[in-house]
């Protein structure tokens, strides 16, 4: 069991390091199945349970009937990550509200064309991964729709600080799934929060997240 441990974690490592020196970039496919298989020298399953615990750290996300890619890179997160490792979910959460609240802000009010079908993109994503009741799909999709919420604020420094923290995010996110709340609340208030984005509706864009996140801290 230690040595299949260490595969994994061998496996792991190397995955990280190849998207910290950019190999795959942030946004990029990383390759196929196989090629991992050639790439790390091991074996299938140790090769899914590498990527998955990546998934579960929000590094890499899964599309269906696309592949993996590239979430965010790990250079900064895994610094914020040691300081932040015994951080209270509430403490988590308060940190998010602070940085999404402003991120809805600007993402409506930069956001492009292109932005824009990415979030649809993501939204559905996201609805039919909890739909399924797939926890491990559904933390990936959501934390894919709140990172790229960040981008379409085409702010660098809040991109560079959400990034930094998206270990703790996937486990915060993680943590509120397994507490479910009322839908109105979760899965239509995010349908919400992406056609305010879209809209442009900046204040409105505001009040669904910051909504949405209060709730998750009043629950404790």
């Amino acid at each position: 069991m230690a040595r299949r441990t260490g595969l994994i974690d061998n496996a792991v490592d190397t995955l990280r390091e190849r998207i910290t020196a950019g190999a795959w970039p942030v946004g990029t496919r990383i390759p196929p199945e196989p090629a991992l298989v050639d790439l790390l020298g091991v074996g299938r399953n140790t090769v899914r349970e590498a990527v998955q615990s990546l998934v579960h750290a929000g590094l890499l996300a899964r599309r269906q009937g696309s592949g993996t890619y590239v979430l965010s890179s790990p250079e900064l997160a895994v610094t914020m990550g040691r300081q932040i490792a015994d951080a209270r979910q509430r403490d988590v959460v308060e940190v998010r509200r602070s940085l999404e609240v402003e991120a809805a802000r600007l993402a409506a009010r930069r956001r492009t064309a292109a932005d824009i079908a990415s979030l649809l993109r993501l939204r559905d994503e996201r609805a039919t991964a909890y739909a399924i009741g797939d926890i491990d799909l559904m933390v990936s999709t959501d934390l894919g729709l709140h990172l790229a919420i960040a981008r379409a604020s085409h702010n660098p420094v809040l991109v560079s600080l959400y990034e930094s923290l998206v270990d703790a995010i996937s486990e915060n996110i993680r943590f509120n799934f397994e507490r479910p709340i009322p839908d109105e609340v979760g899965a239509r208030g995010h349908d919400e929060l992406v056609a305010a984005i879209s809209a442009g509706e900046e204040k409105l864009a505001m009040t669904e997240i910051e909504t949405y996140l209060s709730h998750v801290i009043d629950r404790g």
